[in-house]
């Protein structure tokens, strides 16, 4: 019996190391791409966590009220409808004295799965924004080697669920505030602690609907923009829960089982491109 139950488990390991070196070998295929396809209108193709984007635009790396980090990382691409977002948040937090943003990751020149990081940022309508918003600690333009070395840091304090006062202040609530009243927003991606916060500050606003509790975000926060108008082929998200979110729903975040999730069934099979991605992946 024992001996069968170590051959089972063999089988399983096996199963998944081949999984995880093929999708690592399509990632690789995304990856050598180093420029978008040359559309004249974007298309955001299938869901955020498998597809992938024509036509896609890069987002300059200096802007006002923003930076783009870790350019090695190449994953400044999306939509326009991205890009415009961006431009528009940065002009917002250099009007209202906010700080400058610092942008993460986007996506690839072509959207699709990476070799390390995200899940999704596959069709152009992620980014992630850090929480390090101070114009005390930015005030210059940063170089190409602090844009690669400096960390984001997290707002929590050090192994517990509360908010570092030294690492948040009203100016994020101000910019997540604004990011989520943005009617292209979908949602947007906070650790459970931020979230509780807002929900302490901001219960009757409507734009809290839209911040969502998720797994670590706790130095930067995951913006997603709506499938664009006239892109057919980009799957929607399912709609947000009814409510604000302040409920048990967000308790559930505090709770051993959440802090300590079952790990995934092994042979979970990578969800699959959709057929056009290999157009758009081979197209000059």
């Amino acid at each position: 019996m024992l001996k069968t139950k170590r051959s089972y488990l063999s089988l399983l390991l096996l199963g998944l190391i081949t999984q995880h070196c093929q999708a690592d070998a399509i990632a690789q295929r995304w990856a050598q791409v180093t420029h978008p396809t040359q559309n004249n209108i974007a298309q955001s193709i299938g869901t955020y966590s498998s597809g992938c984007i024509s036509g896609a635009v890069s987002v300059p790396a200096n802007g006002i009220g923003y930076q783009i980090m870790r350019p090695s990382r190449k994953r400044s691409y999306g939509h326009p409808a991205l890009r415009d977002f961006i431009l528009n948040l940065g002009q917002t937090a250099q009007n209202q004295h906010l700080g400058t943003l610092l942008i993460g990751d986007l996506g690839q020149p072509r959207g699709g799965p990476t070799i390390s990081g995200h899940k999704s940022h596959q069709t152009g309508l992620d980014v992630d924004i850090w929480f390090l918003l101070s114009s005390h600690a930015i005030t210059h333009t940063l170089t190409y080697d602090e844009r690669e070395s400096w960390a984001a840091p997290s707002v929590l304090i050090k192994n517990t669920d509360y908010l570092d006062p030294r690492q948040w202040s009203q100016t994020h609530e101000k910019i997540l505030a604004t990011a989520a009243s943005l009617p292209e927003v979908d949602r947007i991606f906070v650790n459970p602690s931020i979230k509780k916060e807002l929900c302490w500050h901001y219960n009757k606003e409507t734009w809290l609907r839209k911040i969502r509790p998720w797994w670590h975000h706790d130095d930067h926060f995951h913006v997603r923009l709506k499938c664009p108008n006239g892109n057919q082929n980009c799957q929607a998200q399912e709609p947000l829960p009814a409510g604000n979110g302040c409920d048990a729903g967000l308790d559930w975040w505090f709770t051993n089982e959440a802090k300590k999730p079952a790990p995934n069934k092994l042979l979970t099979k990578p969800a699959e491109l959709p057929a056009l991605c290999e157009t758009v992946l081979r197209q000059k």
